[in-house]
């Protein structure tokens, strides 16, 4: 109770207090209003007589005449009584007065300070005594052109209450302030019920964040207001849960994604962070105590660290379509990473570290190949060319000589199509390698068929072919990719082992997933530094060799790159016996 009376007294002061001012100042105002309307009623009066004596001086001639006395007859039909007439020519000289003091005796008049402000103003008015009777009078002056027409009443109790404001107006300001000082006591009483109840609401809420569901307010603004906070509370918890949960959601993301994350608020200060960001920095700056704040440290990122700079010192506002974005590479260590910033719109700022070493290995790759393709491809081209220009330029060539030139020509054209071949494989193979279609293979029946199909090369290299696979090894993988893993691999040992070798194809192991396949020879191996590096792109031990044995560079590629696609490996070794040996994998056939 006593919260409650001390809180609507307040009320009731703060109320009263500024009605109070109100009724001060419209009081005054309306005082001040009301004098200044009695004054002009009197000046109105004064006027209407000084320009009756102006019309009656010119009717009459009195300024050419000079016969100012005239105007007492004028002064007799006045209506106002005890009204002083003074007439003054420009040079302040008394022409008339009614006083009935001699004009000659007067003093001169243009000092006067109604007769000063009539001559800047419409009118001029002044409340004094007068020099000359020694009375207090209340002038009203007017300058006419060739004189100064002023009126005067005695300033006596009469005129006094005259201008005056009238009495009943302050009996009803009083009327109207006590009428008010009972409605706001009025209104505050109930306001303050009203607002006591919604603050025991409030501190409720405070407490105990799980309201009742059925609260309860008065009838009246302040309840349909207090329904309304509840309902805003109630939508604002909501809402706060609901981002709670998306925070959550953000963090288990944050924590899943491939890319190192970070975000910083304006003053550069970390305000989250996943493990991909600490472990890319460490690798980033060559050390391994690097944490998220240290971000600013790393001299390698110094491009990102000027770009943030530049950002936070300006001063234009930045809108969500147009966020600023930075990006750039960083290599380090064999690896290449992507450092993307995005400032918002509060001079926060994310960054994204992502790792594109294989993308980046990839188009290295693609650029070399490029390269490599456009010198494979001109060695054929040009020696085709030649042969061609060779026998055109020379009609009457021996027709031995010309069918030489032409089957060296068809064999480089050959070559020339076994390289077009290969690339189309391997491009097949990176750029769209879910087109290929997988099944059921039973693998002796593939190798079967390459046996047969390099049959005639076995013979004429006197070489021994060894097949070890049980019939009923099946695989799930491509045809076309297996039938070229076992077609390039026989095709290297048949053009590259030498004479009077043995090739064995057997498999030695199986689990749950794989078989284990052995391509091997007896050959002449592969030199020991040359290992490391036969599975790439158009790597030849012996260049010029190969060429002539029609080899495009490409079949260890194709095996590689065949073999990834179906999930398996490949690794190659020298046999101690002599020759080389290929180990690889081929996926079972899952039941």
């Amino acid at each position: 109770m006593i919260r409650r009376f001390s809180f609507q007294r307040k009320l009731f002061t703060y109320f009263f207090t500024l009605f109070l001012l109100y009724t001060i100042v419209i009081l005054m105002f309306q005082y001040s209003r009301e004098k200044r309307f009695r004054i002009n009623q009197l000046n109105n009066s004064l006027y209407t007589i000084s320009e009756l004596t102006n019309n009656y001086i010119n009717a009459n001639s009195i300024h050419q005449s000079k016969n100012y006395q005239l105007l007492d007859s004028l002064i007799k039909i006045l209506p106002q009584q005890e009204i002083r007439l003074t007439i003054v020519n420009n040079d302040g000289i008394v022409l008339y007065d009614n006083s009935g003091v001699d004009i000659h005796l007067m003093e001169n008049h243009k000092s006067r300070p109604e007769i000063q402000k009539s001559l800047y103003s419409e009118f001029g008015a002044n409340i004094r005594k007068s020099a000359t009777t020694g009375v207090d009078y209340y002038y009203y002056s007017r300058f006419y052109e060739h004189f100064f027409i002023r009126t005067a009443v005695v300033y006596n109790i009469q005129v006094i209450n005259l201008l005056k404001a009238d009495k009943l107006f302050w009996f009803f300001i009083a009327f109207i302030f006590g009428l008010g000082w009972v409605i706001i006591k009025l209104i505050t009483k109930k306001f303050g019920e009203s607002v006591s109840k919604l603050k025991d609401f409030a501190s409720r809420v405070i407490n105990d964040r799980n309201l009742e569901p059925n609260i309860r307010f008065p009838k009246d603004e302040l309840g349909v207001i207090s329904n309304k906070i509840v309902e805003i509370y109630q939508n604002m918890k909501k809402a706060i849960d609901d981002a709670e949960i998306e925070k959550e959601k953000l963090y288990s993301h944050m924590f899943v994604l491939n890319e190192g994350v970070a975000f910083f608020n304006r003053n550069k200060e970390n305000t989250l962070f996943n493990n991909h960001f600490v472990q890319y920095l460490n690798i980033i700056s060559g050390q391994l105590s690097i944490n998220a704040e240290d971000f600013f440290k790393i001299n390698e990122l110094k491009l990102m660290h000027d770009f943030i700079d530049e950002q936070s010192g300006t001063s234009k506002t930045i809108t969500a379509p147009c966020l600023s974005r930075n990006d750039h590479t960083v290599s380090k260590s064999g690896k290449y990473f992507n450092i993307q910033c995005i400032i918002f719109q509060d001079k926060s700022f994310e960054i994204i570290i992502t790792d594109i070493t294989k993308k980046e290995k990839n188009r290295i790759i693609k650029q070399q190949m490029t390269a490599n393709i456009a010198h494979e491809l001109k060695t054929p081209v040009t020696s085709v060319k030649g042969y061609l220009e060779t026998i055109l330029n020379d009609p009457e060539m021996d027709p031995k000589k010309q069918r030489h030139f032409l089957e060296r020509a068809d064999a480089q054209a050959n070559r020339l199509t076994d390289l077009i071949n290969d690339i189309v494989i391997l491009n097949r193979i990176e750029e769209a390698g879910n087109n290929f279609a997988f099944g059921k293979l039973n693998v002796l029946e593939l190798v079967s068929e390459i046996s047969d199909e390099y049959s005639n090369n076995i013979k004429e290299r006197k070489m021994k072919l060894e097949i070890q696979i049980d019939s009923n090894v099946e695989i799930n993988g491509n045809r076309t990719l297996v039938l070229s893993i076992f077609r390039n691999l026989m095709g290297n040992s048949i053009n590259y082992a030498g004479e009077n070798v043995k090739i064995e194809i057997k498999t030695y192991h199986q689990d749950n997933k794989f078989h284990y396949f052995s391509f091997s020879d007896n050959g002449v191996g592969i030199p020991e530094e040359h290992m490391s590096r036969i599975f790439e792109r158009f790597y030849r031990i012996d260049s010029d060799r190969s060429r002539k044995m029609g080899g495009t560079g490409l079949g260890l590629a194709i095996v590689k790159n065949a073999l990834s696609l179906h999930k398996s490996e490949i690794s190659v070794r020298n046999k101690q016996e002599g020759g080389i040996e290929f180990l690889f994998t081929l996926p079972k056939m899952m039941e």
